[in-house]
């Protein structure tokens, strides 16, 4: 096969998916702690060779080398100090062979273990050699990229940085840095100083490793974004605690599935685990990624079908014909819409009937979301149909990527346009860790751009296949969703794009407290030309507050809100602060947008009645 691939430089700009850890993983398998690892890769390739296949399969983008301690300090102690370069060229070579065209391969250069102002000169000098060493004959492996990892002190890293400068010349580095609980390295420097000596040294990305866990780790990237280099973040599952004996990892794989989704969402370009992940942390990681946009290995698009292969489709039908509500958003009239959620369980009444009572009182459109922050409930295709048949009401149905794949995508678009849904907001959709059943299997086949473009696609009467859709097109308003907080807003401008080119008519924001923030968004996205819905979420408590801004990834609340949230009593005087805020912030972009889109908290919906009160007139 060709290799496809992009020059790593380029690939780390979008987001790539590391593996996890060799040695805890030799360990499992059966290497006594006394063998030196790196020696496995002439004495017993075939046991390293299965762990670069095992984090292939579980869909790693990139694959590090064997070769961590294989500098002369460490081999020494083992009596192999002339083996530097036969064990990482060994070690880069296995890891390319496992690598193919499917993944890049990271030549893992670790510390020494000298401390620099104490070890002697000579030492130091050493110290430079080996790791030219190392570097030189990672590179001739095949290494795409050397990984400077684990380091405690900035003096070694800037000599692993000169030497790798030096016998690899072109050949990027990523620089990673351990950091223990008080975010600090072995000199006490923090984060941010640490990021821009290695950036003034000549890096190419920087990142942290190992220390304390996801948490630690994560709260070290957020500091480390001063370089504006590429971040990397590849954290160990956890303190090792000692359980009947054995030594475990605490962190689960499921859990670095949320750990994945924070890490990218505040900026990380490369994520992957340290010591005690595996496999199955990774595969998580990556299902997160695909539902995120990421894994940069796949950049050659295949050749475009001819007109023989694929049918190109009929013309969607205008934007106004395809539901009432469209033809309000293509008339340009100021909408509104209430998200309602049936409760967990049977009973979907109190739903039902709030729902008649808000558009009863002049909400345009009622959505449905499908299956919120990962919890159980009736299906909102149900749900919506539910609302058509008893009280006539026109929904708006959220499709998101999480629970079915592209079979049962299909089959779900098909059956809510059978039953005269009209109007979708497509969105990718939070990860089961989050929700009720954190041992739920999260789908994501396809994201939110994916189905945008396979429901676009139904407009046209073309199926996935690129064939006719028998019975003609469907006749969708496609809406979609943006982060106006996100950590890396770039980047969620250019997802924007690439969803208005998939097919979307219709942007619904997720909540926003802030009015500057609102419209840098809407200055950004003006080329786009797409009508805007402004999230809207009225607070009920200081605690919901904080909880928003803590814990809610993209949700971003202001010092002064929070405040003001925090002096209001409580109970039902927090709310009508909840309420004044969302007034407030609604009322002053109003003549920015084309619509409101109201999420009120708890099933409270008269609430999104108080925040509405004369908007209209």
């Amino acid at each position: 096969m060709a290799d496809t691939r992009i020059p790593f430089r380029q690939a780390m700009k979008g987001l790539l998916v590391f593996d996890g850890a060799m040695g805890s993983l030799l360990y499992e398998r059966g290497v006594f702690v006394t063998q030196n690892f790196e020696q496995l890769n002439v004495a017993r390739p075939e046991i390293v060779r299965k762990i670069h296949d095992d984090y292939v399969t579980a869909g790693a983008d990139v694959i590090e080398t064997n070769t961590f301690g294989a500098n002369a300090f460490r081999l020494d102690r083992h009596g192999l100090g002339g083996e530097v370069r036969s064990y990482n060229l060994a070690g880069a070579r296995l890891a390319r062979e496992s690598a193919g065209t499917a993944a890049y391969v990271a030549g893992s250069v670790g510390p020494t273990g000298l401390v620099p102002g104490v070890a002697a000169e000579a030492e130091l000098r050493r110290a430079r050699e080996t790791f030219e060493e190392q570097a030189a004959a990672l590179v001739e492996g095949g290494a795409d990229v050397l990984v400077l990892e684990t380091f405690r002190h900035l003096d070694e890293i800037r000599i692993a940085i000169e030497a790798a400068l030096s016998a690899a010349p072109g050949t990027p580095i990523l620089a990673s840095m351990t950091f223990d609980t008080t975010e600090t390295v072995g000199d006490g420097s923090g984060p941010e100083h640490v990021a821009k000596c290695l950036r003034d040294w000549g890096v190419d990305a920087v990142g942290v490793n190992c220390g304390d866990g996801p948490q630690l780790s994560l709260a070290v990237a957020e500091r480390m974004r001063v370089a504006g280099l590429p971040l990397s973040v590849m954290p160990n599952a956890g303190l090792p605690r000692n359980i009947d004996g054995r030594l475990l990892y605490m962190a689960t794989p499921e859990y670095f599935d949320v750990f994945a989704r924070r890490t990218v969402q505040a900026g990380a370009k490369m994520i992957g685990g340290c010591c005690g992940t595996t496999p199955e942390h990774v595969r998580w990681m990556a299902k997160s990624a695909r539902m995120l946009g990421g894994h940069s290995i796949e950049v050659t698009p295949a050749s475009p079908p001819t007109t023989d292969e694929v049918w190109i489709g009929a013309q969607p039908t205008p934007l106004e014909e395809r539901s009432a509500f469209a033809a309000k958003v293509a008339r340009g009239r100021f909408v509104v819409s209430v998200e309602v959620n049936p409760a967990p369980g049977l009973d979907p009444t109190k739903a039902l009937e709030g729902a008649k009572m808000l558009v009863d009182a002049g909400v345009d459109i009622v959505n449905v979301a499908d299956g919120p922050r990962a919890t159980a409930r009736m299906s909102n295709l149900a749900f919506a149909t539910l609302l058509v048949n008893r009280y006539g009401i026109e929904p708006l149905l959220h499709i998101c990527g999480r629970d079915r794949n592209l079979l049962g995508q299909m089959a779900h678009l098909l059956g809510a346009h059978a039953v005269g849904l009209r109007n979708l907001v497509v969105i990718t959709g939070d990860p089961p860790k989050i929700g009720d059943y954190p041992e739920a299997t999260a789908v994501y086949d396809l994201d939110s751009i994916g189905l945008l473009q396979m429901a676009s696609n139904m407009n046209r009467g073309v199926d996935p296949a690129g064939r006719p859709l028998p019975g003609g097109k469907t006749s969708f308003c496609l809406a979609t969703g943006l982060e106006p907080g996100a950590a890396d807003l770039d980047r969620e401008i250019r997802r924007l794009e690439q969803k208005r080119a998939a097919g979307a008519d219709l942007i619904m924001t997720q909540p926003v407290f802030h009015q500057d923030l609102l419209e840098k968004v809407l200055g950004r996205i003006a080329h786009l030309g797409m009508p805007v819905m402004v999230g809207v979420l009225p607070l009920v408590s200081y605690k919901n507050a904080e909880f928003l801004h803590n814990e809610v990834p993209g949700m971003q609340i202001p010092e002064e809100i929070r405040d003001r949230m925090r002096k209001a009593a409580g109970g039902a005087e927090a709310r009508k602060e909840g309420v004044r805020i969302a007034r407030e912030m609604l009322f002053a972009v109003r003549e920015r947008v084309q619509g409101a889109y109201l999420m009120p908290p708890l099933g409270r919906y008269e609430l999104a009645l108080e925040v509405l009160d004369g908007l209209a007139k």
